[in-house]
Parts: structure tokens; C-alpha cells; sequence
């Protein structure tokens, strides 16, 4: 038998209603509690391009919409983070990974989930690599293929 999965609170908010009927409240739990090694209190946002764009220069110094950002705040003993997900990136990343677009926000939601308990897939090849395979572990505990099997290889 395996360990039970880890509490979790959530506040769910859709600034940008696109996609309300595609992510219900149960999945983004479902995503967030296999993800999470310790209880949670997240903040899932979905946003438009425009707040995409304006959060991601304003911390990041990027000036483009990226498809989830994660503000963490806590790791330990609550993880406490708040994701933002980019509701037209998602949808364009989807179609062009040819992806069904819930898998591909359950992907994000666990990317993000593991970068606000410390994950940096942007630290060197070794950090992104472990987190690629944790990625795909927990996915496959969804039962959904890996992510990153439409990259091309090289």
C-alpha cells in the first residue's frame, strides 16, 4: 500500500475563463497532491497574455508570456506557493506539441509544484535532467505519458 497523498489547500482562480471547463478544481488537486512530498497551500491563477507578460518581466525581467510561473514562499513544513498559468501559451504550446490540453496544464501544474519545493531544472544539465525524470514519474503515476517525448533527440 502506498503513503497517503499529502493535504493540500487551493485557491483556484481563473482571471482568464478560457479553459474553467478543462481544468476543474478535482484535477489541479489531483496534479498538485502528486507532486507535493509535504502538505500544500497553492494558488493556482490562470491569466491572459497581457498579466502573463506583465508578471513575467516584472520578476523575471522576461518580456514575453511563459506558460506557468511559480512564486514560492514556503518549502518546509508546508510547501506555500501560488502558480500562474499562462491560459493562451498553454493552449499554443498544446496544439503545437500536438498534446491534449489538460495533460499538457497537468505537466505545467507539476513542473511548477516541483520548482516551489526547490526543483531548478536551470541550474546545469544534471538539476534539469533529475527534475525531467521526476516530472515523468509523477505523471506516470497519472497515467500520462512523458512529457518531454516530443523533443526532438539529438
Amino acid at each position: 500500500m502506498s503513503a497517503p497523498l499529502p493535504a493540500l489547500s487551493l485557491s483556484l482562480q481563473f482571471a482568464d475563463p478560457r479553459h474553467r471547463a478543462v481544468l476543474s478544481r478535482h484535477r489541479v488537486i489531483r496534479a498538485l497532491r502528486h507532486a507535493l512530498a509535504a502538505p500544500g497551500e497553492f494558488t493556482v491563477r490562470l491569466v491572459d497574455e497581457e498579466e502573463g507578460r506583465a508578471l513575467n518581466q516584472s520578476y523575471r525581467q522576461k518580456d514575453y508570456a511563459t506558460n506557468v510561473l511559480t512564486f514560492d514562499y514556503a518549502a518546509e513544513p508546508v510547501v506555500v506557493a501560488d502558480l500562474v498559468l499562462c491560459a493562451p501559451v498553454v493552449e499554443r504550446e498544446a496544439a503545437e506539441l500536438g498534446v491534449d490540453l489538460l495533460e499538457h496544464y497537468t505537466h505545467l501544474l507539476v513542473h511548477g509544484a516541483l520548482h516551489a519545493q526547490g526543483w531548478d531544472h536551470e541550474t546545469g544539465e544534471a538539476d534539469a535532467e533529475a527534475m525531467e525524470a521526476e516530472e515523468t514519474a509523477i505523471l506516470a503515476g497519472l497515467g500520462l505519458p512523458d512529457p518531454y517525448r516530443h523533443r526532438a533527440k539529438g
